[in-house]
């Protein structure tokens, strides 16, 4: 399935892709002014509903757009009724273009009460004072396309800000945030909330960028859905409208032989938990049947806990192959409580032989730290989809020589691998070889707990036993995984997540139908 870029609103624009966005829209015939009289309205009508009417607020305004913007929304509140004072980083002489434009249609008097032009090393001058009387810090700083350090200066303006606790709307994203990356380029303004244009940047969505913007809004100011489809973006943000096509959701004439048959390889006696919780959660995500292969040793407490889930008993490597022969077995899950070492190498190796839809996770991965380049290889002999679900740590041992941010080394990660990678986290990105990429936004923080990755590793593969595509497959998972967490709550535990994916399973059905 190829995602919809022309319709979708979960598209995420680099910088440089909404350079591309509004230079082709004032190609089209729409003036540069035009654009920054609306997305300057937008901030005004964002500043609204965060100051009551007749409130003050202070517009810290840079010498590009961003500050076009704010001298915009200086104008608009001015006449509502709102005080207005500006500080700005450059001498009004030195504007140009639209920005230039923009501060030459304020209000003469708007223009007399600038309090202060930051130059040189004397930036908090006049700040504190002016801080105190504000009711609302416009930041018009930087906009997303900021990519180099701030100043010493401006460094000392943006702790000023931030220690003074007046709240803070920024135009764009918070000044100091990398739009691309999300990465703190020194110091960054934290924010109450943030106003941006035509689509979000993968900075407000990235950690920790994210943490920085407080509630983002997107703004239309007039930019087509079609110049999309000049610029091709393939970042997203995770949702539903990018893959829901692509769930699947159960059918009246369906029954269990139809929605896949998954094996989950659990581990020794002494640590057969992880894999419980997983094969759990392929269940519950919706595969027909669900085996777990477990040591001899460790059939009896298995066999303690299980229902529906059924058990095989299995020594080795060689075992594991020959039970794969049966082909209605079509996808297969290994790492969790298996165990780290030789073993664990030989019995991938016997998986991706069988050419198996699979998820590595944990100590599969971890078996692999020495030679990476091992377990690539049979996954591009294997010629299936297969999911890779590392956090950080597992990673970097994986992947050592890859550098970028987030997105570019998962995105690399994927290319060098043949796998499509979850590179997990608080903003976990999802990456196929061929490019695509996805950033998860609804994990809530009380996932952080033991026992929640095996749950993840579960429902990616019972979604593949169900035969949906590799990236769509772990795309689900994340989104599910996180709607889970929600679901179930501040406190939880990873046993809470399995039930917890009976109601995100209920709303997924919902939303199926009503397409």
């Amino acid at each position: 399935m190829n995602f919809n870029a022309g319709k979708s609103k979960a598209i995420l624009l680099t910088p440089d892709e909404m350079g591309r966005a509004d230079r082709l829209t004032i190609e089209s015939g729409v003036p540069g002014i035009v654009l920054m009289e609306r997305a300057g309205q937008a901030v005004a009508r964002a500043a609204r509903e965060l100051v009551p009417k007749g409130g003050r607020i202070l517009y810290l305004c840079g010498p590009g757009n961003n500050g076009g913007d704010g001298f915009i929304a200086a104008r608009c509140l001015e006449a509502a009724g709102y005080e207005s004072r500006l500080m700005l980083l450059r001498d009004p002489d030195c504007l140009k273009g639209d920005a230039r434009i923009a501060f030459e249609q304020l209000d003469a008097g708007v223009r007399d009460r600038i309090a202060y032009v930051v130059m040189g090393d004397n930036v908090a001058d006049g700040l504190v004072d002016e801080l105190a009387m504000a009711d609302l810090v416009v930041d018009g700083l930087f906009g997303a396309g900021l990519d180099r350090p701030l100043s010493d200066a401006v460094r000392k303006l943006v702790e000023v800000v931030n220690q003074s606790q007046v709240p803070v709307l920024a135009i764009d994203l918070p000044s100091g945030v990398n739009g691309t990356s999300g990465e703190i380029v020194g110091e960054a303004i934290r924010s109450r909330a943030t106003i941006t244009f035509f689509r979000r940047k993968p900075g407000h969505v990235l950690y920790p960028g994210r943490d920085m913007c407080g509630e983002t809004k997107v703004a239309d100011i007039g930019i087509l859905p079609t110049t999309l489809d000049q610029i091709a973006p393939d970042t997203y943000v995770n949702s539903p409208d990018l893959w829901l096509k692509a769930w699947p959701c159960p059918s009246v004439g369906g029954h269990k032989y139809t929605r896949g048959h998954a094996v989950v390889f659990g581990g020794p006696m002494s640590s057969t938990g992880a894999a419980r919780l997983s094969a759990g959660a392929a269940l519950r995500a919706g595969a027909g049947l669900v085996t777990l292969g477990s040591p001899p040793d460790a059939m009896m407490v298995n066999a303690s806990h299980l229902t529906a889930v059924m058990l095989k008993k299995l020594s080795d490597a060689v075992s594991i192959s020959e039970y794969l022969q049966d082909r209605r077995l079509n996808a297969v899950l290994i790492g969790p409580g298996f165990g780290v070492g030789e073993k664990t190498r030989d019995t991938v190796a016997a998986i991706l032989e069988t050419s198996r839809a699979s998820v590595l996770d944990a100590d599969a991965l971890t078996s692999f730290a020495a030679e990476p380049d091992a377990v690539f290889k049979l996954i591009k002999m294997a010629n299936v989809p297969v999911i890779m679900t590392p956090h950080e740590g597992e990673f970097a041992r994986l992947f050592p020589d890859l550098g970028g941010d987030k997105v570019v080394r998962a995105r690399k990660a994927a290319a060098q691998s043949g796998a499509v990678v979850i590179l997990k986290g608080p903003d976990t990105v999802i990456a196929a070889p061929d490019g695509r990429a996805v950033i998860n936004e609804n994990a809530p923080p009380w996932l952080a707990t033991a026992g929640s990755g095996d749950v993840l590793a579960g429902i990616a593969v019972g979604l593949l036993a169900q035969g949906v595509p590799g990236f769509e497959a772990a795309c689900q998972a994340v989104w599910m995984h996180g709607e889970a967490g929600n679901v179930a709550g501040p406190g939880l535990i990873a046993e809470d997540l399995g039930p917890a994916l009976k109601t995100v399973t209920a709303g997924l059905v919902d939303k199926t139908r009503a397409k």
